[in-house]
């Protein structure tokens, strides 16, 4: 029998909270056990409820969502966070992450990309949307190049192909599975295909790893 999954909810309009309530509770695992209008709320909330996840705004009254994820530890330590905002700005996305939240999702998320989250970071992992994950890793890039150290000199393609190569270079510098495959003349599907060996044989499961792993290989 699975766990159902304990929520609380943080967002300072009533409205948005039962819309985004009514959704969850559509499905069985899921069980919003609080609500909460502020940052500061949640935390009190979830020192006393000890929910499984905390989904919360950014802009809120008292204290915003980024700051309430920053302390979510202390009142309780085994409560995972994501946040759900209707801002994509680079600046929230990584003040989110660096708070320690394990998910950024946009408020026009579908429902089944939600759940989808929901379950990944119950289960310990991390969910951000492609065009977020686009964000972390562009500015992840950036901080390792503006770091002076020497040129890398690749001798080996460690198992990849010439092609999957090509499409990690591709990768690695944000370009989405679509653009790839206008710049190649392959289909998406193609691309897809390439883009799941190549992580297969790095072992590695989403774009953050994928960076991490290519620069320690010298890519």
């Amino acid at each position: 029998m699975n766990k159902t999954i304990k929520i609380l909810l943080a967002d300072d309009h009533l409205l948005v909270r039962n819309g985004i309530k009514s959704l969850l509770e559509e499905e069985e695992s899921l069980e919003v056990i609080g609500e909460a209008s502020n940052g500061q709320e949640a935390l009190e909330f979830a020192k006393e409820l000890k929910p499984d996840l905390l989904i919360i705004d950014v802009r809120m009254p008292i204290m915003d969502g980024i700051e309430a994820v920053g302390n979510l530890h202390l009142y309780s330590p085994n409560t995972k966070s994501i946040v759900l905002s209707m801002h994509d700005s680079d600046e929230y996305i990584l003040k989110s992450i660096k708070a320690g939240a394990s998910g950024y999702l946009l408020k026009d998320t579908g429902k089944l990309e939600f759940i989808k989250a929901i379950n990944i970071i119950f289960r310990g992992g991390k969910y951000f949307s492609g065009d977020i994950s686009n964000v972390i890793v562009s500015n992840y890039l950036q901080n390792s190049n503006s770091t002076p150290k020497k040129t890398p000199i690749i001798s080996s393609t460690h198992g990849l192909t010439k092609k999957e190569v090509e499409i990690l270079q591709f990768i690695l510098s944000g370009k989405t599975n679509t653009e790839i495959s206008n710049s190649l003349g392959k289909s998406k599907r193609t691309i897809e295909t390439h883009r799941f060996n190549l992580m297969k044989k790095l072992n590695v499961k989403n774009l953050i790893e994928l960076s991490s792993k290519a620069r320690e290989l010298g890519f």
